[in-house]
């Protein structure tokens, strides 16, 4: 499941992932919260949490991630991400070079920093 994170700026998109994550989750969740900010914004900032409870992503929710990173993809400001998801972490980092905002990959025990950087005004 995705959840929608409160306690961070406008500009910024806040989502913890748990469990099992679905293609339902991008479409009830994180597509709506995306559009909204992307009215409201010019540049948005990404705070992306992957729990110790994560289990899987289903593909059709790969799909929905990779087609709304796409779709804005020289809107976004900042990405953090946070997860102790080694896979996640080196795809992440060895994809990241598409985005032309800065990236950085965090651990959970790091979760107090990646939520002060991604919120930071400079």
């Amino acid at each position: 499941m995705i959840e929608k994170l409160a306690g961070f700026p406008s500009d910024v998109l806040a989502f913890a992932c748990r469990g099992r994550v679905t293609r339902r989750d991008y479409e009830t969740v994180l597509i709506p919260a995306a559009q909204a900010a992307f009215e409201a914004h010019d540049r948005v900032r990404l705070y992306y949490e992957i729990g110790p409870d994560f289990e899987t992503i289903e593909t059709g929710a790969l799909l929905e991630d990779l087609k709304v990173g796409m779709e804005h993809l020289t809107s976004w400001d900042r990405v953090a991400l946070v997860s102790d998801v080694d896979w996640i972490r080196n795809t992440v980092r060895l994809f990241g070079f598409l985005l032309p905002g800065r990236l950085k990959v965090f651990h959970l025990g790091e979760a107090s920093e990646a939520r002060h950087w991604i919120s930071a005004t400079n």
